[in-house]
């Protein structure tokens, strides 16, 4: 571009405007990463490499990163990535739906009886109901087999959640699920990969989960059905107290103290994959320490944000909302990184889960 173009322009925007080209610097030496750099130029793809670089760059300088899991990730796999990256302490905190979570776990559990089918947009609602009857439960491409997913752990934590009753003690959801593991409750499947499960990963590494709204998910609702009391009770041989589950404002409040503690030393940033909840539940833990609990000054902001969804910004679309809104909202600030990378999880975060790895 000709200089006198560019003086044409106002300061304020001149300064944005990159003239060579995108930057094609990389830390990544491997052949997915060398090909990153020559082919990811451009709209999401550029923006995919250039997010990737910043966190590569953020993790190398002593930074921690907060992964929020939202949609069906964990049914499509995701722990074949993030597992990995969890292994190499290269994430130190989880927010997953409670879907996801559970689901890290089915995947462990029942892989061998999953199926997909690539042309499900083409089932009729009689097909769908064929495969309701038969125990298949759609998510997009692929069947969830509830009897041996769901049905294998029932019995498992129910157990728990009566013992816990007996002895008057409460635990997260997360550390109820964490016991199938320490106490060798389940083992995986005959096909399963057990490095390919994210929770099974973070469990090794003890990285802490936060699951905002449990009871949104499979096992939140048997949870909840065991301590229901109302007119429609049916009889059951137990009847659990649902304060032996902490809930979310418990783990909101537990945030306060992970993320004051953490950012003492380390700059955090922020990977949201999806949006909803999963997302919009921890990144509040900034504002909120310091408008809620007063603390303006002693909260170190978010370092950075970066969002990977297929939700555009539209009348009444949260989800899509921008970085720029959330400065709004004293979730992020001016000086903030951010990126919002308008595509699907499935295709992006695989490119810059290799970026970080050095693929």
């Amino acid at each position: 571009m000709k200089t006198s173009t560019l003086k044409k322009l106002s300061p304020s925007l001149r300064q944005h405007i990159i003239t060579q080209g995108r930057t094609k610097k990389t830390t990544g030496r491997g052949t997915v990463s060398a090909f990153a750099k020559k082919t990811l130029l451009h709209c999401n793809g550029g923006s995919t490499l250039e997010a990737a670089q910043w966190l590569k760059q953020h993790l190398a300088d002593g930074g921690k990163l907060v992964v929020t899991i939202a949609g069906a990730l964990s049914s499509f796999e995701i722990g074949v990535t993030l597992a990995e990256l969890i292994r190499q302490n290269k994430v130190h905190l989880i927010s997953a739906t409670g879907a996801n979570h559970e689901e890290s776990y089915y995947r462990y559990v029942a892989h061998s009886h999953y199926a997909h089918i690539p042309r499900y947009t083409e089932l009729t609602p009689a097909q769908e109901a064929e495969l309701r009857d038969a125990g298949l439960r759609r998510i997009t491409d692929t069947f969830l087999p509830e009897e041996e997913s769901v049905r294998i752990m029932e019995p498992h934590l129910v157990k728990m959640w009566q013992q816990a009753q007996t002895k008057g003690k409460r635990y997260f959801p997360h550390e109820y699920f964490r016991r199938l593991f320490t106490e060798g409750l389940i083992k995986p499947d005959v096909q399963a990969n057990p490095n390919d499960c994210w929770a099974y990963a973070a469990y090794q590494k003890n990285i802490p989960i936060v699951i905002p709204g449990f009871e949104d998910s499979t096992m939140g609702n048997i949870f909840a059905s065991y301590t229901y009391a109302g007119l429609h009770r049916r009889d059951k041989k137990i009847r659990l107290d649902p304060t032996i589950m902490k809930s979310g404002i418990e783990y909101f409040t537990w945030l306060y103290d992970w993320y004051m503690q953490t950012s003492i030393k380390h700059p955090i940033a922020f990977l949201q994959l999806g949006g909803g909840i999963a997302a919009d539940f921890p990144i509040c833990v900034v504002p909120s320490i310091k408008h809620d609990l007063g603390l303006h000054q002693q909260v170190r902001d978010w370092a950075g944000f970066i969002e990977i969804g297929s939700s555009p910004m539209s009348y009444g679309s949260y989800s899509g909302a921008g970085g720029k809104e959330k400065i709004t909202w004293d979730k992020l600030s001016t000086k903030s990184y951010y990126q919002i990378i308008q595509s699907d999880v499935t295709v992006v975060f695989p490119w810059m889960a290799a970026i970080l790895l050095g693929a």
